[in-house]
């Protein structure tokens, strides 16, 4: 409680016992009529109330000037002093009213205080004493006070002791408490400001990590949901409180019956798929472990965290281990049978030239020369997806490429007349160093995917921009947008393996290449499709030549969207 919130309690005291004081006289007057002099106390009584309206106005100083609170305690001492004398003196029964301003005085501005205005009380009241017992010529005195039959002088000096002990010993002990409890409070505060600044630390650093954290109760009921697992899966805190992690989590029910196995000092991992608020399916990996709350009882507490790029990462790298492994193997046995393929090849075109074939000979001629060839397109796309080769390296624009692309798929047998080619590029140069054929190469594969995928038609469009990152490095991204069939959300991961095609007469290696190759340049490809709407295939390459040292070691980092 402040100074200003205590004066005003003590004004409010004052006036209720200043108020039974005047119950308390009328009561006597009425009993016992003259037993004292009546209206000196009503004075007394109204000046009281007076000084009680004058300390509410100076109430807003009180805080910066002290001296008007040590003010209304010396006035409440004359008060009481006053009272004393007009009822009696040494015979007075209201002498112990001394004690409340000393009492107040103690709890207000403690000991030093208490102890100054009991003195300041003891010579008043020594002062009413003597100038009963020593003959003084104080008319005004004298007027205002009663005739009482005085006690003994030894009697008189006995109350005196009393009282004026009494004074000192209750300004000590109130002050000494009033001390005591300031002392107290202060460190309570103190410890409560701690506890406060530890609360909010605590808070702070949990709502700082990036990882999702809740604590349950034993059943289950989430009881804290931090701010990262709030963003994780996209719903309020205030709306889980409460509710069951289970549920909330859209793990299996399996797990409950596996955390009650759970003992303290171990922890329990799980891995599950959670579709978030705005409809994005995501892989979370969770661990719990068990939790002591406050008031005695068990709970867990959850950690978790959004894996979906760790989990796509693993997959693509052990993708990545297979195929290099398989690729330089097969590499090695294409290159071989291209070999004898050839020269299977060439015999039989010589001997269809030199033999008379009968037309069913000749037919059976033409198709193993044609798929003799297609075996031969096949075996050279599979050897440029295994060992992609870096012919010029050199600074091109990429809109040249982009512009010769469309012009090439206008001219060719597979556009008809219902598609749309458009290339939208800026006025200024898209820089971008690296193998011009590679480049061609991502560009006409992207392509032709996209206008194989509008067998009915549609708008295929081309662009190409730069960027530039805060940290200043530089980026050209060239993107290929078409109206086609789409592709399905569970299909996306897996339209860069080989030999997965869609399209008639496809071998599957063109994304398969682009793949290889956009990760050798160390770029990413972000796939943004919706089924029957159409697809966005973007790649994202650096400008300077940031290549990795070894095709077969490098890294995916295709981003799937």
């Amino acid at each position: 409680m402040n100074l200003r919130s205590r004066l005003s309690t003590l004004i409010a005291a004052r006036v209720v016992l200043v108020t039974l004081l005047m119950g308390s006289a009328i009561l006597i007057q009425i009993s016992r009529p003259g037993a004292f002099p009546i209206d000196p106390f009503f004075g007394l009584i109204g000046l009281t109330y007076a000084l009680s309206v004058f300390y509410l106005g100076t109430l807003k100083y009180a805080e910066h000037h002290p001296w008007l609170v040590d003010l209304q305690f010396g006035a409440d001492a004359l008060l009481v002093s006053a009272f004393i004398h007009v009822t009696g003196g040494i015979t007075s029964n209201f002498s112990s009213l001394y004690l409340l301003p000393i009492i107040a005085a103690s709890m207000i501005r403690y000991r030093r205080v208490a102890i100054q205005l009991a003195a300041f009380s003891a010579v008043m009241y020594l002062a009413l004493v003597a100038v009963q017992y020593i003959d003084l010529d104080l008319p005004l005195a004298r007027r205002f006070s009663p005739a009482v039959d005085l006690p003994t002088v030894r009697v008189a000096q006995y109350t005196v002791a009393i009282n004026l002990g009494g004074f000192i010993a209750v300004a000590l002990l109130a002050g000494s408490l009033a001390d005591s409890l300031r002392s107290a409070g202060a460190r309570l505060e103190d410890a409560s400001d701690r506890i406060r600044d530890l609360r909010a630390f605590n808070e702070y650093v949990i709502n700082s990590l990036l990882s999702g954290l809740i604590t349950t109760d034993h059943e289950g009921g989430i009881l804290t949901f931090n701010r990262s697992a709030s963003t994780i899966i996209g719903v309020p805190a205030a709306q889980v409180i409460g509710r069951d992690v289970i549920e909330v989590m859209q793990m299996p029910e399996a797990v409950r019956v596996r955390l009650e196995g759970l003992t303290a000092g171990r922890s329990l991992k799980i891995d599950c798929q959670h579709r978030t608020a705005d409809g994005r399916m995501i892989d979370v990996g969770l661990t719990a472990s068990t939790l002591t709350l406050p008031e005695g009882g068990t709970g867990y507490v959850w950690s978790f965290q959004d894996v979906t790029d760790v989990r796509r990462l693993e997959r693509d790298a052990r993708l990545r281990q297979r195929l290099t492994a398989v690729g330089e193997m097969a590499a090695g046995i294409a290159h071989e049978i291209r070999n004898p393929l050839a020269s299977m090849s060439g015999s039989i075109q010589v001997l269809r030239q030199e033999l008379p074939l009968s037309e069913d000979q000749a037919q059976l001629m033409d198709i193993v020369l044609r798929e003799s060839e297609r075996l031969n397109e096949t075996i050279r796309s599979f050897l440029a997806y295994a060992r992609p080769q870096r012919k010029a390296m050199a600074r091109l624009d990429v809109r040249s490429v982009l512009q010769d692309t469309a012009l090439l798929l206008r001219n060719s047998a597979e556009v008809k007349p219902h598609h749309i080619i458009d290339v939208d590029v800026p006025g200024e140069p898209v820089w971008c160093e690296a193998d011009e054929n590679q480049i061609r190469q991502i560009v006409w594969n992207l392509a032709t995917n996209g206008v194989r995928a509008m067998a009915n038609g549609g708008h295929l469009r081309m662009t190409a921009t730069s960027e530039r990152e805060p940290a200043g490095d530089e980026w050209v991204v060239f993107a290929v947008q078409d109206e086609g069939c789409g592709i399905a959300p569970e299909d996306v991961d897996e339209i860069f393996q080989p030999f997965r095609s869609s399209f008639e007469r496809g071998t599957g290696l063109g994304l398969a290449t682009v793949h290889r190759v956009v990760t050798d340049y160390n770029g990413t490809i972000n796939v943004a499709s919706q089924v029957g709407v159409g697809t966005i295939m973007s790649v994202r390459l650096p400008v300077h030549a940031g290549i990795s040292a070894t095709p077969a070691e490098s890294e995916s980092r295709s981003v799937v969207v």
